[in-house]
C-alpha cells in the first residue's frame, strides 16, 4: 500500500518557528522522552475492591485493542473486575459521563482530558485522573484522506476545504492544525465538521466533506473500499510520535475506589504489553471494529505504551497552549495516578 505523505515545511506562530519552539522546549524536558518519574498525590492502595463492576467508555478503533486483549485473556477477571464496555464517539463526549457517574472510567484523547481539566466542570468531581496510557502515534495511522478522484492531492490543497473529525477540540483537531501550518496552510482556512469514525467513509463518498481525519481500522477499510488517498499525515513533523490517548477517571471515583483503580491499572499494563502483538489483536479487531480479516491484517499499528510518563504527556499540553486550546499552561503531572509498584 502506498500512502502519500505531505511535505514538511516550517510553521510560524507569533513570528517564531514552531519547530524551533518545540526544539527549545524539548531542551528543557517538556516534549518527550521517558526519563521522568510518574508522580501522584494519591497513590492507589491494594486490597479488596471497592467496586468490582465498572463501566468503561471505548471507541471501535485500533487504539483500544489493549482493553479487548485484557478481556479476552482474563486479565480483568483475574483482578476481580467485571468491565462493561460503553461505545462513545470521542473523549470529549465521554467526559460528561465521568462527571455524571455514567462512566467509571473512559478511553479518550489527551487533548480532551487536558481541556476538561482546565475548565470548571471537572472540579465538581475533584478533577480528572489519568490511570493508564493508551496509544502513541506512528506514521500512517493518523491521516487526513480524500476520495480517489478528489482534486486534493497535497496538504496545500486542503486550504479552504471541509474536513471531517470525530469531535471538536481534540487530538485530531490539534494535530491537524499543527501539521497544516507546518505545510504552509493556515489552520483557520479549514472548516472541521463532526462525524463518527464509522461514518466518515460515506461522508467522503457523498461529498458531504472534502476530506476526513481517519484512524485505523477505518483508514485501511476506506482505502480498500473506495481507494482513498492520503493528503496529510497528521502525525508527522511537529507531531511525530505524539501521545494520542489513554484512560481516565474522575478524582472522586479514584479517591473512593483506590483498589479498583489499581486493579484496572494492573490488568491494563498486561493488555498494553500484549496489544503490540499483531496475531493477538487482529482477530479481536475483526470482532469489535467490524472489519474483515484482510483489512485487519493491513492496518498500521501505533504504539501501546506500558507506563504513564508525565514528560511525554506534557508535550500535548504544550502544543495545546501554542494553538490556543489552552488559555494558560497546564501541568499534567498532578493528574497522573501512579500504577501499583511504581
Amino acid at each position: 500500500m502506498t500512502r502519500r505523505v505531505g511535505r514538511h515545511a516550517r510553521m510560524i506562530v507569533g513570528g517564531l518557528s514552531v519547530l524551533a519552539l518545540l526544539a527549545t522546549v524539548a531542551g528543557c524536558g517538556a516534549l518527550g522522552g521517558s526519563s521522568s518519574e510518574t508522580t501522584s498525590a494519591d497513590k492507589p492502595a491494594t486490597g479488596k475492591l471497592e467496586k468490582s463492576k465498572i463501566t468503561l467508555g471505548v471507541l471501535p478503533i485500533l487504539d483500544v485493542a489493549s482493553v479487548h486483549v485484557a478481556i479476552k485473556k482474563g486479565y480483568f477477571k483475574d483482578e476481580g473486575l467485571d468491565v462493561e464496555l460503553k461505545v462513545i464517539q470521542g473523549g470529549a463526549a465521554a467526559i460528561p459521563g465521568l462527571i455524571s457517574g455514567d462512566l467509571d472510567m473512559t478511553f479518550g484523547n489527551w487533548v480532551s482530558f487536558f481541556l476538561a481539566e482546565s475548565k470548571e466542570g471537572a472540579k465538581a468531581v475533584d478533577g480528572l485522573k489519568l490511570v493508564s496510557d493508551g496509544y502513541q502515534a506512528k506514521p500512517d495511522m493518523f491521516l487526513i484522506v480524500t476520495g480517489a478522484n478528489s482534486p486534493i492531492k497535497s496538504p496545500k490543497d486542503l486550504a479552504g476545504k471541509t474536513i471531517a473529525i470525530n469531535t471538536f477540540k481534540n487530538i485530531a483537531e490539534l494535530t491537524a492544525k499543527a501539521t497544516l501550518e507546518a505545510n504552509d496552510v493556515k489552520p483557520d482556512s479549514v472548516t472541521f465538521k463532526e462525524f463518527a469514525f464509522p461514518d466518515m467513509q460515506a461522508a467522503i463518498e457523498n461529498k458531504t466533506v472534502d476530506a476526513a481525519f481517519m484512524v485505523e481500522p477505518f483508514i485501511t477499510r476506506a482505502q480498500r473500499a473506495i481507494g482513498t488517498v492520503t493528503a496529510l499525515d497528521a502525525a508527522s513533523g511537529p507531531t511525530a510520535d505524539i501521545p494520542i490517548a489513554g484512560y481516565a477517571t474522575s478524582g472522586k471515583f479514584a479517591k473512593a475506589n483506590p483498589n479498583t483503580v489499581a486493579a484496572f491499572q494492573r490488568a491494563m499494563a498486561k493488555g498494553q504489553k500484549d496489544a503490540a502483538d499483531r496475531p493477538t489483536v487482529e482477530p479481536l479487531l475483526q470482532d469489535y471494529a467490524k472489519v474483515d480479516k484482510e483489512t485487519a491484517s493491513l492496518v498500521h499499528f501505533g504504539e501501546f505504551p506500558t507506563t504513564l510518563d508525565a514528560t511525554r504527556l506534557q508535550r500535548v499540553a504544550t502544543l495545546m497552549k501554542t494553538y490556543g486550546l489552552l488559555e494558560k499552561d497546564l501541568d499534567v503531572k498532578p493528574m497522573l495516578i501512579a500504577p501499583p509498584g511504581s
